[in-house]
């Protein structure tokens, strides 16, 4: 049996050893030779990349795979693990595929129903147009539709494993509709992260297409090898910045840059949690510059040194605010150098359980910078 798991992608990446896993590099028809095969040959939607995102891959796979008895979407950095959370083989793929017809992403659930939470990051409209084209063309659909947009959860990332018939079959069908609603959205006025508008709104179309269907359905485990490319590059160029001290300037890219690729800062995207933190680091040092406070600049002008001393601080922080008050801890935010507002901020910031008793912590900051002899500080947690 031949089995072909495309692994999309517009970057460069460590490619998996085994050969069933077939990189495939979506958009070339407007980008430079990653040296991998791309979706720009024979029948082709490449030179549509911008607003179908890995689906021209997709695409490219359903018209152009004439070989694979199996076939497989994955990402570059993400793909489906066995229970040793490593790559699944032929054998592990062929194995489940004896009982379960389709496997797809775990389902992750939204804390609201699928509409909404479509909404919260894109033009709900044209998840609703979805529905209509989806009503006209196979009305027997319409109800699968309807529940899902009601429901809260969903399958990510087109990831899916599926015998050569069903993918065809499923591709076929997703095309039909997609192609109808293009026709009938304006995404010229979206910027470029919601112009990728039919990459999202398919990926809720793949639990419709087999829940209708009356598939059963595998939910594999996915794992994220690596952070998103775009994330990758935007904690470089904030890295940069801190290097130049051009705090200003940085916060300034910061949000400018998450009006465009918000999807860099999410949890599959980060997956060390660091942009928020970064968001803070940067607040705090222009505000300790703005009041000339020894801080985070003489500390070090290196980005991956401060998160490192964030953490650190935050450790204290919690140590205190549960009443602890460790000598380590004491030295650590007096060698340091913490300021009022870097521990004023994080305070503020802190997730519920990560600081138990911000008062008590704050109660106690104000402790240890009175005995040390650092009025200003006492003050500034007082007035700040």
């Amino acid at each position: 049996m031949r089995i072909k798991i495309f692994t999309m992608t517009h970057k460069k990446f460590k490619e998996p050893e085994d050969d069933i896993y077939v990189p495939l590099h979506v958009g070339r028809a407007g980008a430079g030779d990653l040296g991998y095969p791309g979706d720009d040959t024979g029948d082709s939607i490449s030179r549509w990349n911008n607003f179908y995102g890995e689906l021209t891959g997709v695409y490219w796979v359903w018209k152009n795979e004439k070989e694979a008895d199996i076939i497989g979407i994955c990402h570059y950095r993400r793909f489906f693990l066995n229970e040793q959370r490593k790559l699944m083989n032929q054998s592990e793929y062929e194995e489940i595929l004896k009982d379960y017809d389709i496997i797809v992403s775990n389902e992750v659930q939204a804390d609201t129903n699928y509409l909404e939470y479509f909404g919260e990051a894109h033009n709900a409209k044209d998840l609703l147009t979805v529905g209509e084209v989806m009503a006209e063309k196979y009305p027997e659909y319409a109800p699968y539709f309807q529940s899902a947009m009601e429901g809260n959860t969903y399958y990510y990332g087109n990831l899916m494993v599926a015998s050569r018939e069903l993918f065809l079959s499923y591709a076929e069908w997703l095309f039909d509709i997609l192609f109808e609603v293009e026709k009938r959205i304006d995404v010229e006025s979206y910027d470029l992260y919601n112009q990728r508008v039919f990459g999202f709104l398919s990926e809720q179309m793949v639990k419709i297409w087999a829940e209708k269907n009356g598939l059963k359905i595998y939910e594999g485990t996915v794992g994220i090898t690596a952070e998103k490319a775009e994330t990758v590059e935007f904690k470089l160029a904030m890295g940069q910045l801190v290097k130049m001290k051009q705090i200003g300037q940085a916060r300034q890219m910061f949000y400018e840059y998450l009006k465009l690729r918000p999807d860099v800062r999410l949890e599959l995207s980060d997956i060390r949690g660091e942009i928020p933190i970064i968001e803070q680091l940067l607040y705090i040092a222009e505000e300790e510059g703005k009041r000339n406070l020894c801080g985070l600049l003489q500390m070090s002008a290196d980005l991956n040194v401060w998160i490192k001393h964030y953490r650190e601080v935050l450790k204290c922080l919690s140590h205190l605010s549960e009443g602890e008050r460790r000598k380590e801890d004491v030295d650590y935010i007096l060698g340091k150098n913490v300021s009022w507002v870097m521990a004023k901020v994080m305070l503020m910031n802190a997730a519920a359980g990560v600081i138990d008793n911000p008062k008590q912590a704050l109660e106690a900051l104000h402790s240890i910078y009175r005995s040390a002899g650092r009025p200003e500080d006492c003050q500034g947690l007082e007035r700040g």
